[in-house]
């Protein structure tokens, strides 16, 4: 038995595990570290049986606030687990065990839940519970207890708009967790209460220094396992923002196939991510069945669902759509941020520039109160894409210039590229043809690396060269451009060594050119390469 509770101790997660399987007599406290032991190496099962036979334990020995526990942890893991009749039946015994057992740290703990419920709609009551758990935290010194009513005092304070107060308290919270000094357990709901509120506020700096330092805590982790696993995810969407598409769509898709079984929530959210990877590579078939996955699963595949509604050329029904998931939206003035960003997209293609204006002001007005430069960002970009729909070139600019700057400072090359291609079109419409050319020709970059073939379709619609170039016209000047012959050519487009100089042919006509070299030059001023 010693051998098992100082590998537990230790945090020998498998040692501990088998060596507590071997022995005879063990209490409620053993069984807890059992169950515990079991979650970290991925079993959610074994973990679920041994906290129902703690809480057992914990009852037969008279200790009601320890029983209690067992069965709050028993009903978070059902939870996890898609199992939610009976999880509420669990949560509901651990309470009433709990309200006939003289105080201690353990009636902070169920407060976490009564917080979740209420962030939204009132932060400022989820303060007062918040605060609620640190006194108790600190009048029985329970470190766990106190870092995480730090952690939901953040998250009120921020949902109040009071965001430096939160972020503050936040990081504060996860130097805890991260320090070693907790229940285990209790760091991944730190961290994830952290990196939500990042998403929320855009703050991509922070959730990345974060989800760094977390995945060196969980290094020694099992992969296929909850707090890794989620750790992982939010790799996902940071690697999804720098635009390393390929590593995070290699990621994500392992990450669903490891927590299956383990959190269902955090499935939804991959498959959720998955569906954005797809539907902005072009892959909308891929995209769409991923997005009902994540709904099977639970999670809201808004916005991603209505931004496919209008790539697959629907546009009724993704303005239908957005408007819905704005109408059913509960999560407060961030989460319609998410939204607000996708109607304007949605109205400028429908040709509702009113509805389209009235989105952006309300994102800028969110992102000045939330303090959000990430969410300037987005509300910049917005204002400058309406200012440019209604021909009001030198307020796009001015917008968008602002937009740009922020993204590249944000390093996320996506959305710095598809704001390019609006600064190319303020220029154009002032005459600075220069200008246009050199933004559209940095925004191909982008997209060629990434793969975005819509963007490249819509960039090359949006771009069209002089002279009525055909489609096939471009692809055959581009290869000239790059130095290749006419059979070279030919090979490439997969056509006749003489269709291919008969396109060449065209070109100069067309374009009044008379060499290959003046055909390059005009090329590259036009972004075609």
């Amino acid at each position: 038995m010693h051998r098992a509770r100082s590998a537990f101790a230790a945090r020998r997660w498998e040692v501990a595990y088998d060596a507590f399987r071997a022995c005879d007599g063990l209490t409620g406290d053993d069984l807890d570290a059992v169950a515990e032991a079991a979650h970290w190496l991925g079993r959610p099962d074994d973990s679920i049986v041994a906290y129902a036979e703690a809480y057992r334990a914990h009852r037969d020995a008279g200790e009601e606030r320890r029983a209690s526990m067992s069965a709050l942890l028993l009903a978070c893991h059902l939870h996890f687990r898609g199992d939610r009749v009976e999880a509420d039946g669990w949560l509901a015994r651990a309470l009433r065990v709990l309200k006939e057992a003289e105080e201690g740290a353990e009636h902070g703990y169920p407060l976490h839940l009564e917080i979740s419920s209420i962030l939204t709609v009132d932060p400022v009551a989820a303060e007062a519970s918040a605060r609620r758990m640190q006194v108790l935290g600190e009048r029985y010194r329970d470190d766990s207890l106190v870092a995480l009513g730090v952690l939901y005092e953040g998250r009120a304070l921020v949902k109040q708009a009071r965001v430096r107060e939160g972020l503050a308290k936040l990081d504060e919270a996860m130097l805890a967790a991260v320090s070693d000094r907790l229940e285990p357990i209790w760091t991944g709901t730190i961290y994830c209460g952290l990196l939500d509120a990042c998403h929320e506020l855009v703050d991509l700096r922070r959730a990345q220094e974060w989800t760094e330092a977390m995945s060196r805590w969980c290094a020694p982790l099992p992969a296929a396992s909850l707090h890794p696993g989620i750790c992982r995810l939010h790799r996902v969407e940071i690697l999804d923002l720098r635009g390393a598409w390929e590593d995070a769509e290699a990621e994500a898709s392992a990450a669903c196939g490891d927590l299956v079984g383990i959190d269902v929530f955090a499935v939804a959210d991959g498959r959720y991510l998955l569906g954005e990877l797809s539907r902005r590579r072009g892959d909308l078939a891929g995209a769409e069945e991923a997005y009902l996955r994540a709904h099977e699963a639970g999670r809201d595949p808004q916005p991603g669902l209505a931004l496919l509604r209008l790539a697959q050329g629907r546009t009724d029904a993704a303005s239908a759509s957005i408007a819905a998931a704005l109408v059913a939206c509960t999560g407060g003035r961030l989460e319609r941020a998410r939204l607000l960003a996708a109607q304007v997209d949605i109205a400028l293609v429908a040709g509702d520039a009113g509805l389209a204006g009235a989105a952006a002001a309300e994102i800028a007005d969110i992102a000045v109160d939330f303090e959000s430069d990430g969410l300037g960002a987005v509300a910049h970009r917005c204002r400058g894409a309406v200012s440019l729909a209604v021909g009001q070139a030198v307020e796009a600019l001015g917008s968008l210039r602002l937009a740009c700057e922020a993204w590249q400072q944000l390093d996320v090359p996506y959305e710095t590229a598809r704001t390019r291609v609006l600064l190319a079109q303020a220029y154009r419409l002032l005459g600075d043809d220069d200008a246009a050319a050199r933004e559209c020709a940095a925004a191909r970059r982008v997209f060629e690396r990434l793969r975005a073939a819509p963007d490249l379709r819509a960039l090359d619609a949006g771009n069209a060269p002089p002279g009525g170039l055909t489609p096939r016209e471009v692809e055959v000047l581009r290869l000239v451009a790059t130095g290749q012959s006419n059979r070279e050519v030919a090979a490439n487009l997969v056509i006749s060594e003489k269709t291919a100089a008969r396109h060449v042919a065209n070109i100069y006509a067309k374009l009044g050119l008379s060499s290959r070299s003046a055909a390059t030059a005009f090329a590259h001023r036009h972004a075609l390469v």
